[in-house]
């Protein structure tokens, strides 16, 4: 016997009340912990976002410093396991190699655990780039913050302020979205208490999946085939005859312009040697949204985060088979937050289904 009307994609289903994020798709408002996105990452970076989150559920939440700490003595902690990595993840992809380092971290590890995994992160994604480089992992500088440390770790050295800065908007302004589909698997594991580690490795493997993690890098795909702001308009008329999907644009949740966009573009213009290209960038979105409006009418899509983070990091010098797993770095404290709020107040999570196969 059916038990309900289906709903595959859990769309408008509420599972959880949350004190971490609210998304409004019809307004374009995120509002994360009580503070809009954008007035969040003009006042706080990556490491006062965490605190934030993590005020109220673990040790540091509430206090930047103490969380700057914790992370800076755990990536510390995670240089000794790097070459036990790069032993195990050669010919790997970094998000692969993420999910191999996460799966090496021992539950009975004394160190906090959401400072060891987000502590990791940057470690091992910069070890596994220097590895695809055949250089050699360089050893973290706990006296730096998150963005600054990652980027030293990558280029050898300090990568100027104006870098270091754009970088660390970037992982504040994605760390947490509401319940989309990496966080939610991250909490239907934490409901079992399996614990932090293994919920945080679901939803990086959640992440991983091109439906969800995967567009920044098309994104300059895209750009780089039209290849000039006067052939958008044909490019995308040929887009749409043959189907093809336009990265950077439409949300399952907005429908207007994601905030998020507005905040990275921002970044990115504070970045030397990216006028031309934030320009053109501007010229065909201008052109995708005049497109989609031709071709789709009636349908609510903008630009979302992608569109914007894909030009960002491409002028961090991130390669682009890293654009999902640098995202990891700064979701995980999301991923931590929430994974907090389920252990302290959620039942094992346990939907029913209709069964539609053959009876006996």
């Amino acid at each position: 016997m059916l038990l309900t009307r289906v709903n595959s994609g859990l769309d408008g289903i509420v599972v959880a009340d949350t004190a971490m994020s609210e998304v409004d798709g019809e307004a374009g408002r995120l509002i994360v912990r009580g503070h809009a996105i954008e007035e969040l990452t003009a006042t706080l970076g990556f490491e006062g976002v965490a605190a934030l989150l993590w005020e109220g559920y673990a040790e540091g939440g509430g206090d930047e410093a103490a969380v700057a700490a914790g992370l800076a003595a755990a990536r510390v902690r995670a240089f000794a396991d790097v070459p036990k990595l790069l032993a195990a993840t050669r010919g790997l992809s970094p998000v692969e190699a993420l999910r191999v380092g996460l799966g090496m971290l021992p539950d009975n590890d004394k160190m906090p655990h959401h400072f060891l995994v987000c502590g990791a992160m940057p470690v091992f994604l910069a070890a596994a780039l220097n590895a695809e480089k055949s250089l050699a992992p360089i050893a973290p500088d706990p006296s730096l913050n998150t963005a600054q440390d990652f980027l030293r770790m990558v280029r050898g050295q300090r990568a100027g302020t104006v870098f270091e800065k754009a970088l660390d908007t970037y992982l504040a302004t994605i760390t947490d979205h509401g319940f989309n589909a990496s966080t939610f698997t991250a909490r239907v594991v934490a409901s079992t208490h399996a614990g932090l580690i293994s919920s945080v490795l679901a939803g990086l493997c959640a992440l991983k999946g091109p439906l969800h993690g995967g567009a920044p890098g098309p994104v300059l795909d895209m750009l780089d085939e039209i290849g000039d702001a006067a052939r958008a308009e044909a490019w995308f008329d040929d887009a749409f005859a043959k189907g093809t999907t336009l990265m950077g644009f439409g949300h399952r949740i907005y429908k207007v312009r994601d905030p998020r966009a507005d905040v990275l573009k921002a970044a990115v213009a504070t970045l030397p040697a990216t006028a031309g290209r934030l320009a053109y960038a501007s010229a065909v979105e201008q052109g995708a949204i005049a497109a989609l409006r031709k071709y789709k009418p009636g349908r609510p899509l903008d630009t979302n985060v992608e569109y914007y983070t894909a030009l960002l990091l491409e002028a961090l010098e991130i390669p682009r088979s890293a654009f999902t797993a640098l995202f990891a770095v700064g979701r995980t404290a999301g991923w931590c937050a929430h994974i907090f709020e389920q252990e302290k107040g959620g039942r094992i999570i346990r939907p029913q289904s209709n069964y539609v196969g053959p009876r006996p």
